[in-house]
């Protein structure tokens, strides 16, 4: 009888279950109904009354985009046309002139043109204005515009007319597009006997492969440790992360987990192939820009305790995404799943709503981190990104230093460099002599070159106050002092940051003569984060004594 009861009360509580999902899952129907019909009422009244004629997909694109925004940065609505970007960044493979292009003043520019692709072929530099392509004129587009006409079929040619300010001539120029790969590794050498490097820019399609390549190459020399360089990685396909960890870790071994809502799409993965060396030692480096894949691969070495991270906490992008197919050839990228490293951390930022100006995780208060254990049970913990065992801070950029990069000061210097001399020493070799500086100083003078700093505003900011408030005259003297030693002088910064403006001009010198393989090599011997890998890879006790249970690595 009791059973009885029991199995009438159970069939009870089920029967109110089943009614309460049902009326919530009407609800929620009802609700979007609701919704998406008062939406298509506001689109027609909009349209029909609005004072000024308006654009329908434009406007429609634009409540989209802003809906989606309000979830997380990662899940964007792709129309048909955009297609061809989304394949590029995870195939990192299209059709067009191989070039980076920019916006110089009212002119759209050639950049960088790639080794070997067709712009370098027919003749293109950087510096180099696009002043029509197919016949168009691109004064009144955006760099977006532009792209989209230089990429098409390959192996087709894109007719356009070039304006080279360095000689002021202009001419025309068929170039024939190709398929243009992005390499995932654009460079790898031995730093010494002992030190092999990787620099490894994106996570594209078939990456591992790459990375594989590179280090079966370098091994044949033998080398006792690795250094795997992802700073300013943005990440890519989280599978690949799977494979280029599996070169190092046994088979079996856990790397990264993916859990959300939908369990059917929730996975583990493992390491599915024998590695290649289980035994090198290995620094990944990272920084802010290290992002997405990048972290996977560090927080597992971490994780794993199988190699240390060196650097600067990485950007903090723990979000999986997939694309849905939706009708007229669009797409929705959506953030279906958070990803977890060996140890159970997720490495997303935990608002990601509130991050630093270039997106990166800002300081997480010590109350919303939670405590993690490596393998050998070192201290880990959550909140955003992985902060690497050794932490090198990078000096930030001089004021001076930012404006003469961002207004092309150093740019075009180098183009003007370039279109003088035929040939500079090897990457390795070259250095921005006194000569070369004093003759960048005058092209910078004598361009009427002003800037101002935010120091200097701020202090203006603060003596208006002090005068309103009536303490200016109490401290005069002070604050004309500290204004005179405050304000920009360039004759004085020019001196005070040679070393740094040097530095810069030497890369994008090497740039013009060597492309980006050529500025990465000529940076390898000052590259604080490669010194200090260096010396710790050189001392198998010291890299060791990183691992010992207990230690434990803070959040900075």
């Amino acid at each position: 009888m009791k059973v009885k009861k029991y199995f009438i009360g159970t069939i009870v509580v089920m029967a109110i279950g089943l009614a309460a999902y049902s009326f919530t899952h009407d609800q929620k129907n009802f609700e979007i109904a609701k919704n998406l019909d008062i939406y298509y009422t506001l689109f027609r009244e909009l349209n029909t009354f609005y004072v000024d004629e308006v654009n329908p997909n434009k406007l429609v694109k634009t409540s989209i985009d802003k809906m989606l925004e309000s979830l997380d940065p990662y899940t964007n609505y792709i129309t048909e046309n955009e297609i061809e970007d989304l394949r590029f960044m995870t195939t990192g493979e299209y059709a067009g002139i191989g070039a980076l292009i920019t916006k110089h003043r009212d002119n759209i520019i050639i950049s960088e043109p790639y080794e070997g692709f067709p712009a370098h072929k027919f003749g293109l530099k950087a510096g180099d204005i696009i002043l029509e392509v197919e016949g168009k004129p691109t004064s009144k587009m955006n760099t977006e515009d532009v792209s989209e006409l230089l990429k098409g079929p390959p192996m087709k040619p894109v007719k356009l007319k070039i304006k080279r300010p360095t000689d002021n001539k202009t001419f025309d120029v068929d170039v024939v597009r190709e398929k243009i790969t992005i390499e995932a590794v654009p460079y790898y050498t031995m730093l010494d006997d002992k030190t092999a490097y990787i620099r490894f820019s994106n996570f594209t399609q078939n990456c591992g492969e790459e990375v594989k390549k590179s280090y079966m190459e370098l091994k044949q020399s033998n080398p006792e440790s690795l250094i795997l360089d992802l700073r300013s990685n943005p990440g890519g396909l989280l599978h690949e992360a799977v494979d280029i960890m599996n070169l190092f870790v046994p088979k079996g071994t856990e790397i990264v987990s993916v859990k959300g809502k939908i369990k059917e799409m929730e996975n583990t993965y493992t390491a599915t192939k024998e590695p290649i060396d289980t035994t090198v030692r290995i620094v990944v480096l990272t920084n802010r820009a290290s992002a997405s894949a990048s972290e996977i691969v560090a927080g597992a070495m971490q994780d794993l305790d199988r190699g240390l991270v060196i650097g600067t906490r990485t950007f903090g992008k723990g979000l999986v995404q997939t694309t849905r197919d939706l009708t007229y050839n669009a797409k929705l990228k959506i953030t279906t799943a958070k990803y977890y490293v060996p140890s159970g951390r997720c490495i997303q930022a935990l608002d990601y709503s509130n991050r630093n100006e270039d997106g990166s995780v800002r300081t997480v208060p010590d109350s919303l981190i939670s405590k993690f254990t490596t393998k050998n049970g070192r201290i880990v913990y959550d909140g955003g990104g992985v902060v690497p065992d050794i932490n090198v801070s990078i000096d930030t950029m001089s004021l001076l230093g930012t404006e003469l990069i961002t207004r092309f000061y150093i740019f075009d210097f180098a183009n003007n460099f370039a279109a003088k001399n035929a040939t500079i020493a090897q990457p390795e070799n070259f250095v921005v002599t006194d000569d070369i500086y004093a003759e960048f100083a005058k092209f910078v003078k004598d361009s009427d070159f002003k800037y101002d700093s935010q120091t200097e505003r701020s202090l203006e900011g603060l003596m208006r106050t002090a005068k309103l408030e009536k303490y200016f005259e109490l401290a005069a003297k002070e604050f004309e002092a500290l204004e005179a030693k405050l304000r920009p002088d360039l004759e004085k910064d020019l001196k005070l940051f040679k070393s740094e403006i040097s530095e810069l001009l030497r890369d994008e010198i090497i740039i013009r003569y060597y492309f980006q393989k050529g500025a990465i090599k000529a940076s390898l011997h000052d590259d604080e984060n490669i010194k200090k890998a260096v010396q710790l890879l050189a001392d198998p006790n010291q890299y060791m004594s990183y691992f010992k249970s207990g230690m434990e690595i803070k959040p900075n």
